[in-house]
């Protein structure tokens, strides 16, 4: 019997891009604190501890982003919690700092940022549209995406998420996840570039990449038959 899949949405767009993903691969979501009926937690640790207590012992645990830190959290905090991972867009730290490059200015994260409080309805389109450059079906992506996305949670679970974003480095961490763990990743993902995804599958005890070329940080929505094709062989290994 297949472990019961559980997959974290990514920042603020929810479940709505991945629910055709999810329910073809017979999962269940469990949303980033402050979405849905999921209560807010700002403290990262604690919500990666939450994560875990809904779990049964060998769940299958998947991400999306920022959904892809917080398994990774639980992975490294509560072991027998999950039998495998599965990383879609992932990396241990989004903003760059000493010995990590592959990531994202910390000055240009707080630009974002405080746009995003200023107006989130008016960044979403260009959030959207920026990580999906590079992407060879970029257009159709993000209207795909746009039109998915669930409604927006309010200003202060968008800010918890923000936050965790500046502070969060796993880097430590990966070293004791010992999950067999699965990485898809986007060759043109501008937000989370492929060194990324490289150094945290060399950083991983168990790990294997599978790259999408001309695809950027949706892989689900750009590439879906691949996707459920990548992640069903990765179940049933």
């Amino acid at each position: 019997m297949t472990a019961p899949l559980v997959f974290i949405p990514g920042w603020c767009i929810g479940r709505g891009p991945l629910n055709v993903a999810v329910n073809a691969l017979q999962g269940r979501f469990f949303d980033l604190p402050g979405y849905g009926d999921t209560p807010l937690i700002t403290d990262f640790e604690a919500a990666a501890d939450a994560v875990a207590a809904s779990l049964p012992e060998g769940a299958t645990l998947a991400g999306w982003s920022l959904g892809a830190q917080l398994a990774l959290a639980v992975a490294a905090r509560h072991p027998a919690k999950v039998g495998k991972l599965v990383l879609v867009a992932a990396t241990a730290s989004f903003i760059q700092r000493d010995g990590w490059p592959h990531a994202m200015p910390p000055d240009m994260l707080a630009e974002f940022s405080a746009a995003v409080i200023a107006d989130i309805e008016a960044m979403l389109p260009r959030f959207v549209g920026g990580f999906n450059r590079g992407d060879a079906r970029a257009k159709a992506v993000t209207q795909e995406l746009l039109q998915l996305a669930d409604p927006r949670p309010a200003t202060p679970v968008l800010a918890t998420g923000l936050d965790w974003l500046r502070d969060v480095d796993l880097r430590p961490q990966l070293p004791q996840i010992s999950a067999p763990t699965l990485l898809i990743h986007g060759t043109n993902d501008p937000l989370m570039p492929l060194g990324a995804a490289e150094a945290l599958a060399a950083a991983l005890p168990n790990a294997r990449l599978a790259a999408f070329a001309e695809c950027a940080h949706a892989p689900f929505i750009s590439r879906p038959d691949e996707f459920l094709a990548t992640v069903r062989a990765f179940l049933h290994d």
